[in-house]
């Protein structure tokens, strides 16, 4: 077989093993996807009038800040998901399975790719799933192309794979399963301090600057306006810069770790 042959069939069957795991352990990947639905339920229903009317300065409205809030929580949501990432290429590197395949005549970056492909194969099933309970709770974007829709879909995948990059670097250098979810615990809580919630302007000066110069901010922007019709500005370019960037990052220092000798 040659060697684009022999890449791409390895890396089907990583891939086929570790959404067989996923399968099987389904309750990591839950609880991790229950923290962006229960925030999308709580913001909406318990601060959603109060925080439209903060906002945009007028009538309280909870669908405004709906259509506020969803863009933020599908981001939040891919975050969520590539800590699983982290924890199960640390269980891997843990347990002994990655010594296992450095010893077969498999294609060693298939191991890689499996994770990588299964991760954001799962990223995008839940961002479909939060999307579906923001639609169900009364989402709508009913100024956005078919063009916009796809343009968005494009981003966020672009963006999961970067994270997924990231997480598995992550999952690769961490000593234990536990320490590689503790790890990974910021593409969690840079959400947090982005624009998911309030504008960037809503928030004391000294704070926009931590809010507005990480990969989050812009990339929720894009996704906004894409999906509302809102101003994007330069923000689609940094988003994809961004994402090019943690891409290039989290491959080359998972490849570096991956090949490192095992002591």
């Amino acid at each position: 077989m040659s060697a684009l042959s022999l890449a791409v069939r390895d890396s089907s069957t990583m891939l086929r093993r570790n959404l067989l795991h996923a399968r099987r352990y389904p309750s990591m990947t839950l609880n991790l996807l229950l923290t962006p639905i229960m925030l999308l339920l709580l913001f909406v229903y318990i601060f959603g009038d109060t925080m439209s009317a903060g906002i945009g300065g007028g009538g309280a409205d909870r669908s405004e800040y709906l259509k506020y809030l969803v863009p933020g929580l599908l981001l939040m949501t891919i975050g969520s998901t590539t800590i699983g990432t982290a924890v199960s290429v640390s269980m891997d590197m843990t347990e002994g399975i990655i010594a296992r395949f450095r010893t077969m005549a498999i294609h060693r970056g298939s191991i890689l790719i499996g994770h990588v492909i299964g991760s954001v194969l799962q990223a995008i099933a839940s961002v479909i799933l939060v999307g579906a309970v923001g639609v169900a709770i009364g989402f709508r974007s009913t100024d956005a192309t078919a063009l916009d829709w796809l343009a968005a879909f494009g981003l966020l995948a672009l963006f999961a794979l970067a994270l997924t990059w990231i997480a598995v670097g992550m999952g690769m250098v961490s000593p234990s399963p536990e320490a590689a979810s503790n790890n990974a615990m910021p593409l969690i809580f840079l959400p947090l301090i982005s624009s998911t919630f309030v504008p960037i302007d809503a928030m004391p000066g000294w704070f926009q600057p931590i809010a507005e110069y990480q990969p989050f901010t812009p990339t929720i922007e894009t996704v906004r306006g894409l999906l509302l019709g809102t101003d994007i500005g330069n923000n689609w370019w940094i988003s994809i810069t961004w994402c090019l960037a943690l891409t290039a990052l989290g491959y080359r220092w998972s490849q570096a770790t991956f090949n490192r000798d095992p002591k």
